[in-house]
This record gives C-alpha cells, sequence and structure tokens, in this order.
C-alpha cells in the first residue's frame, strides 16, 4: 500500500501544471513555472483542449481552444498532457463518423484502445515516394478524358456554390469503392451539420459506408478543429496506405476552408495579416498538410479537394496557393450547370498534367486534344450564332457546331449518388468506351442523331441500343 501511495506522489511530482493568463476567444495565454510544453502538445484545463502553438517567453505559451472557452477563468489549472493530439487508427474506424478528437458522432459505440498516432507528421522522404505516373480511372467520362487523375496526385474541384461538388466527391467514393476495392476517407473541414448527415446517409444507401471513414471538423466549431481536421483524417489515411498497403481517396470539402480557419487563428494570435486579409503562413500551413499526400512502394493517398473560390476570382491568394500543390484541376462551370450538363465540368478550363502523349498514350491524348478543339471552336461562334443564326455558318463551322453539341451531351453522365433524385440508374463507364465514343462523334458517325440520345448515357453503344 505505502508503494502505490509513493509512486502516486511520484507522479504527481512529474506533472506539469499550469495556470491560465488570459483567454481572448479561443486563444489562451498560460503560465508554466517549471518548463514549457513542446508546440503541438494537447493541455487541459477542465474539459477543454488547448493546442500549443506558440511559446511567448521561457514560463508562457499560447494555446488554440478546441472546444469553446466559455467557463474558463484567470489562474485556472492546466494539466500538460506531455503528448501531441491523437487520433485512433485502423480497420475499426470503417463506416464511422469522427471528430478531431476521435470520438465517434454517428451515435455507434465509443471508440476506444487500440493504436492512436499524433495527427502532427512530417511528410514522407522523397527517397521513399514513388515516382512514376500512373492513372487513377474514377469511371466517370468527362473526368477520365480531359483531366486523367494521378494516382497519389492531388486534385482540386473548383467553383463557387451549389455547381455540384460536393454530388461529384460523392460519386467517386462511390466509384472508388466498386473499381479499385479501396478504402475512402471523407474529411469534412467547416461542413454544415446537415451536409455532413446527408453524406452519411447516401453512402449508407448506397452501400459504400463499411469502405469509407469519416471525419468532420464543423462549421459552428472553433477554428482550430477546423484547422486541424485535415491533418487527422490524413493520419489516418496514412495507417491504411502504410499498414494496410490499400489504395486511399482522401477527399477533402472544402480546402479554402482549411485556410480560412488558419486565417481566423492566425487573426486571433494578433499576427498582422498578408495580402486580401490571409496569414502571412498561407503557404508553410497549406505545405504542411499537402505535401504528406504521395504514394509509396506499398500504397497510394490521392486526394480530390474541393476548392471554394471566393467570388470566382482565381487570381485570390487562397485559391493561388492551393493550384500549386494541384496535379489535375476540375473546374465546375454555373453556366454549364444552368444547361442540365452534369456534371458541369468546364471543358476548356479543367487540366491535368497528366494528359501528356507518354502517360495515357497517343490516341487518348489526341482524341482529348481534338475534343477541346472541337469544343472551344463552338465557343468561339457562339456570338455569330446568337447574332446572325446558325444558317449564316460555312459548313465546316456548321459540321464542328454539331460534332461540338453531340460531345457536350455524351459527356454527361447519371450518377449512383443522384439516382434517387433524377430517377436514371447510375453509369460507371471504362475509357475505353469513352475513346470509342468521342472518337466516333469527331467522325460523324452520330450527325443525323438527335442530340437528345446522347444525352445521360454511358457508352455510345446506348444510342445504337435505344434507336
Amino acid at each position: 500500500m505505502q508503494n502505490s501511495t509513493s509512486s502516486t506522489s511520484n507522479h504527481s511530482q512529474e506533472q506539469n501544471l499550469g495556470s491560465v493568463l488570459s483567454v481572448r476567444s479561443s486563444i489562451i495565454d498560460i503560465h508554466f513555472p517549471k518548463r514549457l510544453p513542446d508546440i503541438h502538445t494537447q493541455l487541459q484545463a477542465g474539459n477543454i483542449a488547448i493546442a500549443v502553438v506558440a511559446h511567448l517567453s521561457a514560463q508562457v505559451v499560447r494555446g488554440v481552444a478546441l472546444v469553446p472557452t466559455a467557463g474558463v477563468t484567470r489562474g485556472e489549472i492546466v494539466i500538460d498532457t506531455q503528448h501531441p493530439l491523437q487520433v485512433p487508427v485502423g480497420d475499426r474506424l470503417l463506416g464511422r463518423m469522427l471528430n478531431l478528437f476521435g470520438e465517434a458522432i454517428d451515435e455507434k459505440e465509443a471508440i476506444t484502445g487500440g493504436e492512436w498516432r499524433s495527427i502532427h507528421a512530417t511528410p514522407i522522404a522523397m527517397s521513399e515516394r514513388v515516382t512514376k505516373a500512373e492513372i487513377l480511372k474514377t469511371g466517370i467520362k468527362v473526368i477520365d478524358l480531359l483531366t486523367p487523375l494521378e494516382r497519389g496526385g492531388k486534385t482540386g474541384l473548383l467553383g463557387g456554390a451549389g455547381v455540384g461538388k460536393t454530388v461529384l466527391i460523392t460519386e467517386m467514393i462511390h466509384n472508388m469503392v466498386k473499381q479499385h476495392q479501396g478504402v475512402s476517407l471523407f474529411c469534412g473541414i467547416g461542413e454544415r451539420c446537415r451536409e455532413g448527415l446527408d453524406l452519411y446517409q447516401e453512402m449508407a444507401a448506397t452501400g459504400v459506408l463499411q469502405n469509407a471513414v469519416l471525419v468532420f471538423g464543423q462549421m459552428n466549431e472553433p477554428p482550430g478543429v477546423r484547422f486541424w481536421a485535415g491533418h487527422a483524417a490524413l493520419t489516418m489515411a496514412e495507417y491504411f496506405r502504410d499498414r494496410s498497403q490499400k489504395d486511399v481517396l482522401l477527399l477533402i470539402d472544402n480546402i479554402f476552408r482549411f485556410i480560412q480557419a488558419g486565417s481566423e487563428v492566425s487573426g486571433l494570435m494578433g499576427i498582422l495579416p498578408s495580402r486580401v486579409g490571409y496569414q502571412p503562413t498561407l503557404a508553410t500551413e497549406l505545405a504542411q498538410l499537402e505535401e504528406r499526400i504521395c504514394n509509396t512502394s506499398a500504397g497510394a493517398i490521392t486526394s480530390i479537394q474541393a476548392v471554394y473560390v471566393p467570388a470566382d476570382d482565381f487570381t485570390d491568394p487562397s485559391a493561388v496557393a492551393v493550384f500549386s500543390h494541384l496535379s489535375a484541376a476540375i473546374v465546375l462551370s454555373r453556366k454549364r450547370a444552368s444547361e442540365g450538363l452534369y456534371p458541369a465540368v468546364d471543358l476548356m478550363q479543367s487540366n491535368s498534367k497528366m494528359l501528356m502523349p507518354h502517360i495515357v498514350g497517343d490516341r487518348h491524348y489526341q482524341i482529348a486534344q481534338a475534343v477541346r478543339k472541337t469544343i472551344t471552336t463552338y465557343e468561339e461562334l457562339k456570338d455569330i450564332i446568337a447574332m446572325l443564326g446558325l444558317e449564316e455558318l460555312s459548313v465546316g463551322d456548321r459540321q464542328v457546331v454539331s460534332q461540338a453539341r453531340r460531345l457536350e451531351r455524351f459527356l454527361t453522365q447519371p450518377f449512383f449518388s443522384t439516382a434517387q433524385f433524377t430517377g436514371l440508374t447510375g453509369k460507371l463507364v471504362e475509357l475505353d468506351d469513352v475513346l470509342d465514343g468521342c472518337d466516333r462523334i469527331l467522325n460523324d458517325e452520330f450527325s443525323e442523331t438527335p442530340e437528345r440520345s446522347l444525352y445521360m448515357i454511358g457508352s455510345i453503344n446506348e444510342v445504337l441500343n435505344n434507336s
């Protein structure tokens, strides 16, 4: 009995205790007389978790509270946990919805025991990465044709509000499970709770939930939670890649809100803002997150990130910073959405560094270039058509317009995730079928076929079967 008492007293002596000096919204300054906790260490003030973000002096640290700070008082005791924020990892997470702390928010049993890892990790060394360029096929026609995704790369999904970013992400989760038997990890940064619930129910209804993990830093939570939710999701993804040796599809919705949360934290800390009010550390913070996404000999983390572009301004510092990390950009167009051409991918602005003859093959490259050229010519002719009418165009130009309109409709596709709204069964289309269809349209094989026959179909053979 005496031994246990002495061990308890030794443990209490080892504890590093501090006291609250000041509280400003989510920012808390804490005095530690014995020793300073390391950066990123998790502190506890009662039920409130705090992450250390700066050392102000030899005895004072500044932390970001990860829960609302109501009730915290000056002089309150703060415990140094002596470890950073940790999340659970492993197959037990599949089918679950979690928050930043690894706590279940799906009203199922709590996640306890097992392996937990720090959310802060250094990126894989360049020597351990696989440098071979590989394509990840999505089964979505317009993406596989014009913006092929890099396996282990980062793809931006760009567009304003309401043009279908979340729908496209849901479809990719579905296709990843069906085609690649991989794991999908959805990270909602600054999501509304309604959006999270809708996604959870859709994934359960389409049968892909058991191969997915959902992590949320919700819109109503403090900026620190939204800022580190992406790191928590990446820690889980790294486990599936390195230990389970699986391909992981990491979907982040929305990377802009990660930057926004960093800006909020920076402002609360009193750091002088940079251009357009963003934090001066924007590029560094984004790189710390993005550079952890890569492929190794064990597996790959392929990331698709929804990027909200403020006021559709692509010169905004947040959009510019994100672009520098991307290997492909899928730009969603409000104009195409208004015309009912879904997925509303802008066929001219969307691009991929993978669309090279030595990567995708010469046939794919030539057909993609021909499609883009045809659509571009059609866009240039639209003003003339609006003013003078289609009849005033030359025979060659009318032929281009006919091809372009049929290509636009052929590149639409019914989604599994929207079947309940559209009444159309979802289609997963092989790349060879996409190339075959576009090639035949460009060769005027369907010039006499009504345009509507090519709308919302899978392969081009469906036109022949329906006629």
